[in-house]
């Protein structure tokens, strides 16, 4: 049940950030359809905050199908009891920096949200919404490092690891 549920949140995640990446294509249409037709569309800003919410909602999915950047050469060559210690020594100093990433992070967004922080540009976007989304992908992302940690810690191959005997689709 839990495994599911966490499955379906980093599919969903990865969803998101895909439909983040629509988003920032049809803003880009919108301003370029704008201009031909003689009206300033101004998608600098839209886009750009589309960006962030498409890496931050990103990084749970990537991490959890192998396809964060790893230092697979230090670590592939150990022998198995090293590498398992290694590859929980990597998500406990992961998860650590995130879980702080993800404190910041809300508490910044916490603050726009109090301080009706907004964006200096034409649209003058409250900036909680997009510190908001950036939040809900970090607290993700540090969820799926903590998950792995535990999966790790029960003798199971990394999931991130590309091993098809470790599979997210686990049922346990």
């Amino acid at each position: 049940m839990t495994r599911r549920l966490l499955t379906r949140l980093y599919d969903l995640a990865g969803l998101l950030a895909g439909l983040c990446l629509v988003g920032i294509g049809v803003t880009i249409i919108v301003q370029i359809v704008g201009r031909l037709m003689g009206v300033t569309v101004d998608s600098t800003e839209s886009a750009g905050l589309l960006l962030a919410a498409t890496m931050f909602f990103g990084l749970a999915h990537t991490f959890q199908h192998g396809g964060h950047v790893r230092i697979t050469l230090a670590v592939h060559p150990l022998p198995p009891g090293l590498r398992r210690g290694a590859e929980i020594f990597n998500c406990v100093v992961a998860g650590a920096a995130v879980c702080y990433l993800a404190w910041n992070i809300t508490d910044l967004a916490l603050q726009s949200y109090e301080y009706h922080d907004v964006s200096p540009g034409l649209l003058a976007i409250p900036f909680w919404i997009p510190q908001a989304a950036a939040a809900a992908g970090v607290i993700l992302f540090a969820v799926s490092i903590l998950d792995e940690l535990i999966w790790i810690i029960a003798g199971r191959p990394p999931r991130y690891d590309g091993d098809p005997d470790s599979e997210i689709t686990h049922s346990e």
